[in-house]
């Protein structure tokens, strides 16, 4: 899995301080054991959003986990990476599954302005 260079330091820096586990988790609970999805939404995400005040009317957190893969599809979108890129670094089995999804979010083309292009290339 590629990473960023702030997000690498930070996971080795993590890891240092970190509670051991036999499994060499990267979140393991306090006792070291595997740590279950409300687990990590309540100790991780659900509590950086009350402190950053990401609640909805009733005090509840704005997002979920998926919803930081939404957000993390959307933003290689953004930085130019390519569908078949995308595919592979979201784990979509199949292609079709990632342009269902996120289709609407690639770049769209001006096919006058390519084939007015194309005609140029060819014909000069």
């Amino acid at each position: 899995i590629p990473l960023p260079p702030l997000l690498l330091n930070t996971l080795r820096e993590w890891r240092l301080r970190c509670p051991q586990s036999e499994l060499d988790l990267v979140f393991p609970t306090g006792t070291g054991k595997i740590s279950s999805h409300s687990d990590l939404y309540r100790r991780g995400l659900g509590s950086i959003q009350k402190a950053c005040g990401l609640v909805d009317d009733q005090g509840r957190q704005k997002y979920g986990l998926h919803g930081l893969r939404h957000f993390y599809a959307s933003w290689l979108i953004g930085q130019g990476f390519g569908p078949k890129r995308c595919q592979q670094l979201l784990g979509h089995a199949s292609i079709q599954m990632t342009f269902d999804v996120y289709g609407h979010l690639f770049p769209s083309e001006d096919d006058h302005e390519r084939l007015a292009a194309g005609e140029l290339a060819v014909i000069g």
